[in-house]
């Protein structure tokens, strides 16, 4: 176990970091930002993270159609979730050009996040939900911690351009609705056909297709938040 006495972190950050179980006896935290799977999270005796999920379902009412069993809820879902990021895409249209490729505070850029929502549904719609085995969508952009990600076919050097990952979003997208369109909550509550060779997503198995939708589903719509956060920033610099 690490500690740390009497440490100056200010500005300190941490990314891809496993926090869990960790103590902050006596700290001073302000101006602080937290973003990641947070649970069981207690401030000063209170453990805040139901606070923060109720929070978020009353400012984003998809979050409750997402977390749903029944099919129309989740096909109501998707439709707001594509709705969202159809205004975003055009909002990044009408700002300078280029911003689409910039990353904000180390974040990745609009295009990078979406090439990572590519790599999402290939994992966790096309291997999960449909449990098919081709290789993966090269462009798709997996997080560092991934492994194997040549094998997997991905091609971290790939520098497409907005139109071209657009492109690859709405063949994807088609596929889901398709899916959506014809799905039953029965078929919904199956275990998922998940592939058994040992490839990306390692920790799918024995979770129900509803769980899996359900991470697709939720990364789209944790992504575009991040994403309409980071064209805010751009924004204000720009008017500066």
């Amino acid at each position: 176990m690490r500690r740390f006495d009497n440490e100056d972190l200010t500005d300190a950050e941490f990314r891809e970091s496993d926090l869990s179980r960790a103590r902050l006896v006596g700290v001073v935290m302000q101006d602080v930002e937290i973003d990641g799977l947070v649970s069981n999270l207690v401030v000063n005796g209170v453990e805040v993270m139901s606070y923060v999920e109720a929070e978020l379902d009353r400012r984003h009412p998809v979050r409750l159609l997402i977390r749903s069993d029944k099919p129309a809820d989740l096909r109501e879902a998707w439709r707001q979730l594509r709705q969202a990021w159809a205004t975003t895409i055009e909002r990044a249209r009408s700002m300078p050009e280029g911003s689409e490729h910039i990353g904000v505070d180390g974040e990745w850029s609009m295009v990078e996040t979406m090439r990572h929502l590519v790599f999402v549904h290939d994992s966790w719609f096309r291997r999960c939900v449909l449990g098919l085995t081709e290789p993966f969508t090269a462009m798709g952009l997996a997080s560092s911690f991934v492994p194997d990600q040549e094998e997997l076919g991905l091609n971290r050097s790939a520098r497409p351009g907005l139109d071209e990952v657009l492109t690859v979003r709405d063949r994807q997208a088609s596929q889901i609705e398709a899916w959506l369109a014809e799905v039953t909550s029965e078929q919904l509550a199956r275990t998922a056909p998940v592939p058994d060779d040992g490839r990306w997503p390692p920790y799918a198995k024995g979770r129900r297709v509803q769980q899996c939708l359900g991470t697709v589903l939720n990364e789209e719509w944790a992504h575009h938040g991040f994403c309409v956060r980071d064209l805010d920033k751009l924004s204000h610099r720009g008017a500066s």
